[in-house]
């Protein structure tokens, strides 16, 4: 459960922590020890006790990990052709099929108790820790704490430290296995702590809600968080459209909501022919290449599982990958490819000649990672080009060239 793509106006700050923690290691580790203490009266206005604060934070330092990943969250800053292409990938398809058939009996009775359709469920999962097995492993009071003293989202970072605290304090989970990412997500299905304290769920009933290490516990708990947020069983996300000739998808902002039959008399249907199930849903227009890729009609749920995470790519990669799962097929409609958008046939082919000059190993999946993003540099510094390891249609050309 990530939170906004940070401000840019935290940036600035951000980058001064990074100065100061490389410039001079000493001076930066006072400044972040007298940050530490000034959080106290915080805490303990919170209910934290000065034990679980002290337990807490005895040997934490500055985390010059946090400030890197948090001024980069891919949701926000890759292309969401791309985006969308790696989050729903044939391997988490894949993995997300044997999943949901290994909890079969479980999903049947959080789906029957939570009314949230399975495979949004399994498909939050697959996104967020792909299936449990990237749940991230930053100490979570120590992220939040380098959060905070570096003044990088740090009135957020402050109500999620108290929480993560007292977390602790009621022995949920152990100062050692508290682990997240960058923001503090933590689990299965990467809950912030306030979101964890409000609608977790101690599903096996054992006293403790586990979402780091029990599954019945983690998709339980996102089941709970998508009821609270309005989620509406029994209908869909949204649904791939076709529009008509001329017709302007700008002209409707996305926040503009018609009634799927109001959406039908302007021309507007899906993809498949087929009509809307429930005419009468209110639905907004989300066309994030303009006419030249995937147009959709997006509905509640979409809505919902934006609480989860405020990204509309984000969204968007739950609802196909959770149809994916159900058996439906790819987007009709391509995203758009040009310079700096190649598309996933492209990225595939590109690995594959990288592969075949020895700049890289391994097998093409389209996935721009960093081992692709080095083995374009490579390539780039032997033929002149700039380097900057962005793989764009003018490096796919230089590799055609020479095979």
């Amino acid at each position: 459960m990530r939170i906004a793509m940070i401000s840019k106006t935290f940036l600035p700050l951000a980058g001064s922590a990074m100065l100061l923690a490389g410039a001079s290691q000493p001076a930066w580790a006072d400044k972040f020890q007298n940050c530490v203490n000034g959080l106290w009266p915080s805490a303990k206005s919170a209910g934290v006790t000065r034990a679980t604060f002290d337990r807490a934070f005895q040997g934490v330092t500055h985390d010059p990990k946090v400030i890197e990943q948090a001024t980069y969250q891919p949701e926000y800053v890759r292309p969401i052709g791309e985006y969308i292409d790696r989050a729903v990938s044939d391997k988490r398809l894949e993995t997300g099929k044997l999943r949901l058939a290994d909890n079969k009996e479980l999903l049947d009775k959080i789906e029957s108790r939570y009314g949230v359709d399975r495979n949004v469920i399994v498909a939050i999962w697959g996104l967020e820790s792909n299936y449990g097995t990237q749940p991230g492993d930053m100490n979570v009071i120590r992220s939040l704490a380098t959060l905070i003293c570096s003044g990088t989202k740090s009135q957020f970072a402050r109500q999620q430290l108290n929480s993560a605290l007292k977390i602790l304090q009621r022995g949920d989970i152990t100062l050692e296995a508290m682990n997240g990412s960058w923001a503090g997500a933590m689990g299965h299905t990467q809950f912030i702590p306030t979101t964890y304290t409000a609608y977790a769920v101690d599903y096996d009933g054992d006293g403790k809600r586990d979402i780091w290490g029990t599954i019945p516990d983690a998709l339980a708990s996102t089941a709970s968080y998508l009821k609270v947020s309005k989620w509406q069983s029994g209908a869909a996300w949204g649904y791939e459209v076709k529009i008509p000739k001329g017709f302007n998808p700008k002209r409707y902002g996305e926040k503009t909501q018609k009634s799927l039959a109001e959406w039908q008399k302007l021309g507007v249907v899906r993809v498949n022919g087929e009509p809307y199930p429930r005419p009468a849903d209110k639905a907004a227009m989300f066309a994030p290449e303009g006419t030249n890729g995937p147009v959709f009609l997006t509905l509640n749920n979409f809505r919902s599982i934006l609480r989860y995470n405020q990204a509309n790519s984000y969204a968007l990669a739950v609802g196909h990958l959770s149809d994916r799962l159900k058996g439906g097929g790819p987007f009709v409609h391509p995203w758009p490819s040009d310079e700096n958008h190649l598309s996933l046939d492209q990225r595939k082919e590109l690995q594959q000649l990288l592969i075949a000059r020895g700049l890289m190993e391994g097998d093409p999946d389209g996935v721009i990672g960093p081992l692709t993003l080095e083995a374009v540099k490579t390539f780039q510094r032997n033929k002149g080009l700039p380097v900057d390891g962005f793989p764009t249609l003018t490096v796919l050309k230089a590799l055609r060239a020479e095979t």
